[in-house]
């Protein structure tokens, strides 16, 4: 389940590719817009800004904008960057394996079910993009 640090990530994202051919927008916007707590979004573009997402602009006509266009931001990204993992367990993740206490993963029938999960998941995630957010 996405969290709603996550979702609000998401609407911030999907504002500013809306705007993207317009100035820089300041979170004050952007939280107004999207019911985006101020102080709580403040981090999420932050977070974004230094995973190279975003960008900012300071001064008169600042704020933030996309750093590379929308379609080119798959929202895998997105989740992995401010959620964490994508699988479901932690011995199935791509990029936060962990291995499971008390488990045989050569013989666990979860395990295999959960990688068939994961790569279902990531075959959209990975190829869906903040522009197809807008757009839907």
């Amino acid at each position: 389940m996405l969290n709603k640090k996550t979702q609000y990530a998401f609407k911030a994202l999907m504002y500013l590719s809306e705007q993207q051919d317009k100035e820089p927008v300041l979170i004050a916007e952007i939280a107004k817009k999207k019911k985006i707590p101020l102080k709580f979004l403040e981090n999420i573009l932050l977070e974004l800004k230094k995973d190279g997402i975003l960008d900012s602009k300071k001064g008169k006509g600042g704020g933030y904008y996309l750093r590379m266009p929308a379609n080119k931001i798959p929202l895998a990204r997105i989740i992995r960057k401010i959620d964490g993992p994508i699988a479901m367990l932690p011995c199935v993740s791509l990029y936060f394996y962990e291995r499971c206490k008390n488990c045989d993963e050569a013989h666990c029938g979860l395990h295999d079910t959960m990688i068939l999960v994961r790569d279902a998941t990531l075959k959209i995630l990975e190829k869906k993009t903040v522009a197809d957010l807008a757009t839907l």
